[in-house]
């Protein structure tokens, strides 16, 4: 069972929930490092990210590329807008499949929630058709299991403080 919440708001939003049974400063730092994130933000078994370009600060870029090793693949860009360690991101981003899509404004926080932290993101896409077609790629079954693996890396203890 997933444990991530998806929900539409007006005609251009996207609103994701999750809980992490892990402090906020880490789940943080595995959504900025990217030794971190090459371990867990992989969408569904059997893809890699060879590539992975995180520089958290304001103007800072972003580059995932992923690959499924059977010479399919697909890349993201984007850059930081705001960062306020261990409690909230901001940045744009845009999907290659090879075209970019339009820009995806993500606003990430990252608040204490008992033992662990509750992780909201909230995307503004430009259009309801964005939005619909960003929906009809069944990203929340991708996310998920991307989360899932992030979450047993806590349980693990391959990533402490």
């Amino acid at each position: 069972m997933s444990k991530l919440s998806l929900k539409t708001e007006g005609d251009t939003h996207v609103v994701v929930t999750r809980h992490f049974a892990a402090r906020p400063e880490l789940v943080y730092r595995a959504h900025t490092e990217p030794a971190l994130i090459q371990k867990w933000l992989l969408g569904p078994d059997g893809w890699t990210m060879p590539v992975c370009i995180s520089e958290p600060r304001p103007g800072g870029k972003i580059r995932y590329e992923w690959s499924d090793g059977a010479g399919n693949g697909f890349h993201l860009t984007g850059e930081y807008q705001e960062l306020e360690p261990f409690s909230r991101l901001v940045h744009v981003e845009r999907m290659h499949l090879p075209d970019p899509t339009p820009d995806n404004h993500v606003e990430t926080r990252f608040e204490p929630d008992g033992e662990g932290t509750l992780m909201t993101m909230r995307m503004t896409l430009p259009d309801s058709e964005t939005r619909a077609a960003m929906l009809a790629t069944g990203m929340d079954e991708g996310m998920e299991a991307s989360y899932a693996r992030m979450e047993e890396m806590f349980a693990s203890g391959k990533l402490a403080t």
